[in-house]
């Protein structure tokens, strides 16, 4: 999961579906019907056919937690009206025993169970998931006639010792709603989907996302993938944001290789109207063949394409680990009373690194930008807790004081992974990384066969070098905080002073050189200021009113567009500036000059590392 907090410029396998499973009749099946034709105080019914119950009682449940979202957020409490019925139409005798479970009497004779689902999108408060909201991209949204969220795990329940067996789902919507998802509709009407999977994870493991169709496919190297989008307002579609997702998603395919084997994978963008009660927590959720993503919609289509970039990179390889590289804990997973895994440095903080790493290895970012993005993480890593053990907190993730240090995955954790790569690297002459250690993992295990939590550090120590093993016992399970300079010094990267580039509209990193006539929704340099090199390069002059650049026009509604656009600016690309000065309109043309500002970070000064560091952001 990843989860993203926006500001004034919004900086926020395991197997395939087995279609097979479809033809399969097992001899315990759970089905399934959700009504979203049907919608009540908005809410949809369910119902279930169970399978074959013994014994005179029996506890349905719905899961405290889900894989991925790191917090307890019974979804019980989305449950109205719960009632049980035996083959005659009798409703049996029920007892909610906890906030997510229900004990039901007589339960040989029970042959339904119906309730109501409510949503969550719509009452979510923004005070942060795992605290009175669900996260959005785990959560559920009911907007009739135009929308649904269905994420499995909100809606279908489970009963006790029921998780392994066969789940039958059938879905009953309106024509004019497409479903988006990695699952294999096996009813081919406009109405109606039904679906097969093999046990309750592959239920919670697929959302679906329903919404009047607007999606993209397009195939890399033998994955199929569908884009999916849904835009209140219609503002953005699949087709605008399709060509940087797909740029990302062939990136992430060349830096992965043979260690991807999807065949599907499916990407559900919701976005929110900020106006009206809607999700708020923004960011994304990662499943085995798909990712759910929530943002904002009044988010400019640069900005918006740049975040899904980030966001969907971070995701998809999760494909990796925890999803073909897990323990236990994951493979067998307690929706009722979850036990976490002591190594989400490697779920989340080597996805995360991943995530980072392969840009510079593609070629979408170069190595001043990389190491910047690390010395970022190093930072924001020395404001959490640097001497609780990695693993301590993994394990104790959904209780205090250890959930406040969450956040650390993407930051320490991302850094963890770094540092096992420099080991590797560095012992191996450049001829392996920590991909090629994750490729070892991924065949020694895999999908189906998940391995001891305390056994991973022998069996990482096995594969790499005796340091590798040092390292995580004296770093990740230890108290000590890392010692990163001298990890990058081993590529030849040294910390000092490096140049940052000033936005060229920004005077420091917020003030802005240029301001908006509310009557005209002009843009116009600010009159009685210092102008910067960008500015006195073209000649521009306080009081201009800037019209267009590029050929693209420019005002107060698309002023933020303006500034999204300028960060990717470069020293001496053409330009072309049209303004209006004194009544007069005219267009001036020359380069980009920027300002820059010098801040503490790495670098690459010690050539005697070049074949490392090569090695290391190239190989």
């Amino acid at each position: 999961m990843k989860k993203l907090i926006l500001s004034i410029v919004f900086i926020l396998a395991v197997s395939n579906f087995n279609a097979t499973a479809q033809k399969k009749a097992l001899k315990e099946v759970e089905k399934v019907t959700i009504d979203l034709n049907h919608v009540k105080d908005d809410k949809v019914m369910v119902t279930i056919i169970p399978p074959k119950m013994v014994g005179n009682d029996v506890v349905f449940h719905l899961p405290k937690t889900v894989p991925g979202t790191y917090s307890a957020d019974n979804y019980g409490k989305l449950i109205d009206d719960l009632k049980a019925f035996d083959k005659t139409g009798k409703e049996l005798k029920t007892a909610k025993t906890d906030e997510n479970s229900w004990k039901i009497s007589n339960s040989k004779s029970l042959s339904k169970i119906t309730y109501w689902v409510n949503d969550t999108f719509d009452t979510e408060t923004g005070k942060g998931f795992g605290k009175d909201d669900i996260f959005s991209p785990a959560g559920i949204n009911i907007l009739e006639g135009k929308n649904f969220m269905v994420n499995n795990h909100g809606f279908v329940g489970y009963f006790d010792n029921k998780t392994e067996i066969n789940f039958n789902l059938t879905i009953l919507h309106p024509a004019t709603l497409f479903g988006a998802t990695s699952l294999i509709d096996s009813d081919k009407s406009t109405t109606v989907d039904n679906f097969v999977v093999a046990r309750y994870f592959d239920l919670t493991d697929n959302p679906i996302m329903y919404a009047k169709p607007d999606y993209e496919t397009f195939t890399v190297d033998g994955m199929q993938i569908l884009f999916s989008v849904y835009s209140p307002t219609g503002i953005h579609t699949a087709k605008e944001l399709l060509p940087d997702l797909e740029k990302t998603m062939r990136a992430q395919k060349a830096f992965l290789g043979s260690i991807n084997t999807n065949k599907r994978y499916t990407v559900l963008l919701y976005l929110s109207d900020v106006k009206q009660p809607d999700a708020k927590g923004y960011g994304a959720l990662e499943h085995h063949t798909s990712t759910t993503v929530v943002f904002p919609e009044l988010m400019p289509k640069e900005a918006l394409g740049e975040q899904l970039k980030d966001v969907v990179s971070h995701e998809f390889f999760h494909t990796v680990t925890p999803l073909s590289i897990h323990s236990k804990e994951i493979q067998y997973f307690d929706y009722t009373n979850p036990k976490m895994s002591k190594h989400l440095w490697m779920y989340e903080g080597v996805t995360e690194y991943f995530a980072n790493l392969f840009q510079v290895n593609q070629g979408l970012i170069d190595a001043d930008a990389f190491y910047e993005r690390m010395a970022t993480k190093i930072t924001n890593a020395s404001s959490l807790n640097d001497t609780m053990p990695f693993t301590e907190m993994s394990a104790n993730v959904l209780v205090d004081p250890y959930k406040d240090q969450y956040l650390n995955v993407y930051e320490k954790g991302a850094l963890i992974g770094m540092c096992i790569d420099i080991i590797i690297r560095e012992k191996s002459n450049g001829q392996r990384g920590i991909l090629d250690l994750m490729k070892k993992l991924s065949k020694e295990y895999g999908v189906n066969k998940p391995f001891n939590d305390d056994e991973l550090f022998g069996k990482i120590t096995q594969l790499t070098y005796p340091e590798v093993g040092e390292f995580l016992i004296t770093y990740v399970s230890g108290k000590t905080p890392i010692p990163y300079e001298s990890y990058f010094a081993k590529m030849g990267v040294t910390k000092g002073k490096i140049q940052i580039p000033v936005n060229p509209l920004l005077k420091d990193r917020s003030t802005p050189y240029i301001t908006v006539n509310p009557t005209t929704k002009e843009i116009i340099v600010i009159p009685s200021t210092e102008l910067n090199n960008f500015m006195n390069n073209l000649g521009l002059k306080g009081g201009d009113v800037i019209m267009a650049i590029n050929n693209k026009p420019y005002n107060l509604d698309t002023i933020y567009d303006l500034i999204i656009e300028s960060q990717n600016w470069k020293t001496d690309d053409a330009i072309s500036v049209k303004i209006k000065r004194d009544n007069v309109e005219q267009t001036i043309n020359g380069k980009v000059k920027l300002n820059f500002d010098e801040a503490q970070g790495y670098k690459f000064t010690d050539t005697s590392k070049q074949v490392l560091n090569t090695s290391w952001l190239k190989g």
